[in-house]
């Protein structure tokens, strides 16, 4: 048979286990794997050999930062780095200004990607205009996003739009979500508490990275235990697919576990910097450049358990870019800063190198980062897998390559990532999304707008 391209001399990473053998693509799509030396007439072959040959990673927690803040970022060049590290399809989140929470809004999102993106994309709404979630859904989302949370001394990153915390109107928000069928991704935060819990802090003056890492983290981490009680009950009341971010409390990984066994429809995800910027030594040394949040040892210890255990489903970035400037305030007012921190362009590469340390099986590096968050989300047979008919989402990696992280070759904006002098010992050498390369060779080349509304198989060419 003829076929476009074919990948020759790895060990392909298969839903049924790693196999040695040529991959073979054929008009944007997989069309098997034969064994090593069976003629093939191929258009093209790339030499693999002694790489792994891996599913895209399907990141579903991105701030591409279009339109509104594209000083910090924008689709471009968040897709550059999606490229260099993997990622074959984002999700945007709504957080943008103006935020996405409705049609013209959504709308507009769209044109932006299908203009600049280098990758497949799909985008996360707000649902907070209750009439515009049916419509929005029609669109082929695959995923609503909210947040529990009212920002302290500052307006980003959580603009008026995208919050809601009031426990009748997230369920009134679920009963219209579960009639979609589409995941709803919540950021849990419990407002209450934590306004006494900050008050607590600034009152005596503890303005600062350590003041802020130790609130968020206070009394073992209530504030997000108790809003992801909440959010499991609700979703086992209103029957809506639900899925939280920011996982990272011992007791708040039970509590998941506790609910599927219940039945109760749920993921989660663990962001980058929670299993690998977290330490307090992190908060000591790189401030406000490693908040997001800290993670105390205990939790970081449950984190990596729920990881392999499989009751943390999905690894997305929470790729969430500022400025030196934006983070240099924390130094002396953590509160004014904008938390969050880069993450998409190493966050696959960082979770090969837990293989190669023994912290993580390849199996379960691949679910997290591919196969799980396509079929959770609605993309199963689409992206995640190296499967007959499925896009061919490709990642070649090198799994005995030890290299140094830069800030010399970060691709955002703002030039910098917390992990600027680490070692680790996998690179990604090329990355393909719908057998067309995006990265190759240590270089992007992939094109702006050659990305694509990443739909559910009934809803692609629509």
């Amino acid at each position: 048979m003829t076929i476009d391209l074919k990948i020759t001399g790895g060990t392909v990473v298969t839903p049924a286990g790693p196999v040695f053998g040529d991959l073979l693509v054929r008009d944007g799509k997989i069309a098997g794997v034969v064994a090593p030396g069976v003629d093939v007439d191929a258009a093209r072959v790339i030499d693999a050999t002694g790489k792994l040959v891996l599913p895209g990673m399907v990141d579903v927690h991105v701030h591409t930062r279009e339109p509104g803040y594209e000083h910090k970022e924008d689709i471009f060049t968040t897709t550059q780095q999606a490229a260099a590290g993997g990622v074959t399809t984002i999700f945007g989140m709504p957080n943008l200004k103006p935020p996405t929470i409705d049609v013209a809004t959504l709308t507009d999102v769209f044109e932006r990607y299908s203009a600049s993106s280098i990758v497949d994309w799909n985008h996360n709404p707000a649902p907070t205009k209750f009439d515009q979630i049916a419509p929005m859904a029609a669109m082929g989302i695959r995923a609503f996003k909210i947040y529990m949370v009212v920002d302290t001394g500052r307006t980003y990153p959580h603009p008026a739009g995208t919050g809601i915390h009031d426990h009748g109107h997230l369920l009134q928000i679920m009963d219209q979500i579960a009639e979609t069928g589409i995941r709803f991704i919540v950021h849990p935060h419990d407002q209450a508490l934590m306004d006494y819990i900050e008050g607590q802090y600034l009152a005596r003056g503890e303005n600062t990275p350590q003041g802020y890492a130790s609130a968020y983290a206070a009394r073992e981490g209530v504030i997000w235990d108790t809003a992801i009680d909440v959010v499991l009950r609700l979703a086992e009341a209103s029957g809506c697919a639900v899925h939280i971010a920011h996982i990272q409390t011992r007791r708040s990984i039970e509590a998941v576990r506790r609910a599927k066994a219940a039945g109760v429809d749920v993921t989660c995800e663990v962001n980058h910097w929670a299993p690998f910027l977290s330490t307090w030594n992190d908060v000591e040394t790189l401030g406000p450049y490693a908040l997001s949040y800290w993670v105390p040892d205990d939790n970081r210890a449950a984190i990596w358990e729920g990881m392999r255990d499989g009751t943390i489903d999905v690894a997305s970035s929470d790729h969430a870019p500022h400025t030196r400037e934006e983070k240099e305030i924390g130094w002396t007012q953590m509160w004014s800063s904008h938390t969050g921190t880069p993450g998409i362009q190493y966050y696959y590469e960082l979770m090969l190198d837990a293989v190669n340390r023994g912290e993580l099986s390849l199996e379960r590096v691949v679910e997290m980062v591919a196969s799980v968050p396509a079929d959770k989300f609605g993309l199963g047979g689409v992206k995640g897998s190296l499967e007959i008919g499925a896009d061919a989402d490709i990642v070649i990696a090198d799994m005995a390559s030890e290299w140094t992280i830069t800030d010399e070759d970060v691709l955002s904006k703002i030039g910098w990532t917390p992990y600027n002098g680490r070692t680790i010992s996998a690179q990604i050498q090329r990355t393909l999304v719908r057998g067309r390369e995006v990265y190759a060779d240590g270089a992007v080349v992939g094109e702006a707008g050659f990305g694509k509304l990443a739909a559910a198989r009934a809803q692609e060419g629509k």
